[in-house]
């Protein structure tokens, strides 16, 4: 806490090494290497804010190390060191993305103002990525796609809670957008100039997620060779977005509470406290009251992570806004691909609107980025839409009773493509099993837009 920045030094002189080390410590996060190569090593393990890198090196040119950097962060600033300057070298480092040129000797006054404004470069840049991301992925509100009467009430209760700092737990199954709507909260929130940094807590064992979250001191465990802020820092001031809460061990439930109830938590291997100010959301896939029911996770923190609840419905209670999702996707796959697509077939969006979605949003995405990237025409036909989608297995309850002639096709498209698929494409053999003449099937297959030669 108070350093300004984490800052890689790379030079061959040991004794400029440690007097570097030494004099820049006090204020910032120093990491060091004698090699280039050993450099490079500890710029992939760390996260970094600037670096010091001397031309000379036992094992590679320093130059090369700048490039090596700039392949991986294009933006990062480096800062190049030699003890012989020359106009030519100073030109050629900086066409290769040098943030500044110092000839030895050094004033230390001037490293460190050279270092403090690249940590600010650095900043200002992955301040700006971030609410780049945030744009172009259309992580706000009104980026949020739905009419239906289910997503209106959502998107009521987001302009409630936004403007607030209380805690919210979003309910729904995978791919519904749970994170979606937890940047639209931050974002409309008056902690959108902070960090919204999501954790999946399903995808991390136990004790990392613990480090992770809360950091650790330098020993704390096995591999711990330097300290390391936690997540829960990272968000300081702005949002954590905690995702699959529901499956995260007592254990680390009671830590989680703790923080929750006086912001407070201890780094991993440390007895001294680090206060926070951060927002909290939670999601989950679960019902977290059946598993406070089952002891699986605390009734406190439950009663904690649940001041006001979201429930996002399942894309199969929203089909009406499947016509919507469509678009948005179509329209911004077909921009990533470089593709001319005007729309989808009737009969391909019949089948969209009519498929159960156990993916949800996120399935839905899936299938129309591949159907834009495998379509050679302006339209999406129904045949780029994946077989599963042909199969009659659609359940349809009392509010999608559909009237019969429509009924009829999906049922006659789901007969016709499995009898396909069953002959390999052999249209003979399949007038033969259903009992019909090979003219009438290249009739139905013409209506309903099926070519058996995607069968073969």
């Amino acid at each position: 806490m108070g350093k300004k920045g984490r800052v890689l030094i790379i030079d061959d002189d040991p004794k400029i090494l440690e007097l570097l080390s030494k004099a820049l410590k006090d204020n910032y996060s120093v990491f060091s290497s004698l090699t280039g190569s050993g450099g490079l090593e500890i710029f992939k393990n760390e996260i970094l804010d600037a670096a010091l890198v001397d031309i000379k090196l036992p094992d590679m040119d320093g130059l090369d190390v700048l490039v090596d950097i700039k392949k991986t962060i294009p933006d990062f600033p480096v800062i190049i060191i030699t003890g012989h300057a020359s106009i030519p070298l100073a030109v050629k480092a900086m066409k290769l993305g040098a943030f500044y040129f110092v000839k030895k000797p050094f004033e230390l006054e001037e490293i460190t103002s050279l270092l403090d404004k690249a940590i600010e470069h650095s900043r200002l840049l992955r301040d700006y990525r971030r609410l780049q991301n945030i744009a172009s992925e259309k992580y706000s509100f009104s980026g949020i796609i739905g009419r239906s009467k289910k997503m209106k009430e959502i998107f009521e209760i987001i302009k409630l809670v936004a403007s607030t700092d209380v805690t919210v737990l979003i309910e729904g199954e995978s791919g519904t957008g749970k994170e979606l709507v937890a940047k639209a909260i931050h974002v409309n929130s008056p902690r959108k100039d902070k960090n919204f940094v999501p954790v999946n807590c399903s995808a991390l064992p136990e004790t990392l997620l613990e480090s992770e979250l809360f950091g650790y001191k330098k020993g704390a465990f096995t591999g711990a060779a330097t300290s390391k802020p936690g997540l829960f820092e990272e968000a300081d001031g702005g949002t954590l977005f905690l995702d699959e809460i529901g499956s995260t061990s007592p254990a680390f439930q009671s830590k989680l509470l703790r923080v929750l109830e006086d912001g407070m938590f201890y780094h991993l291997g440390s007895t001294k406290p680090v206060k926070v100010d951060v927002r909290i959301i939670a999601a989950t896939n679960v019902s977290l009251e059946e598993a406070v029911q089952k002891n699986l996770f605390r009734e406190d923190l439950f009663y904690r992570l649940n001041v006001v609840k979201l429930r996002l419905p399942p894309l199969r209670e929203r089909r009406n806004d499947i016509p919507l999702l469509v678009n948005h996707f179509l329209k911004y796959y077909a921009n990533k691909h470089n593709k001319n697509i005007k729309g989808v077939s009737d009969k391909a969006l019949a089948l969209l609107v009519n498929y159960h979605w156990p993916g949800n949003v996120r399935e839905l995405e899936n299938v129309i980025e591949r159907a834009v990237i495998l379509t050679t025409t302006d339209t999406i036909d129904e045949h780029l839409l994946p077989d599963k989608m042909y199969r009659a297995d659609i359940t349809l309850s009392e509010t999608e009773i559909m009237n019969y002639k429509k009924a009829k096709e999906i049922f006659e498209r789901n007969y016709l493509t499995n009898l396909l698929r069953h002959t390999k494409g052999n249209v003979s053999l399949a007038a033969r099993i259903a009992g019909q003449r090979r003219q009438n099937l290249y009739i139905k297959f013409k209506y309903l837009g099926i070519n058996p030669k995607d069968f073969i």
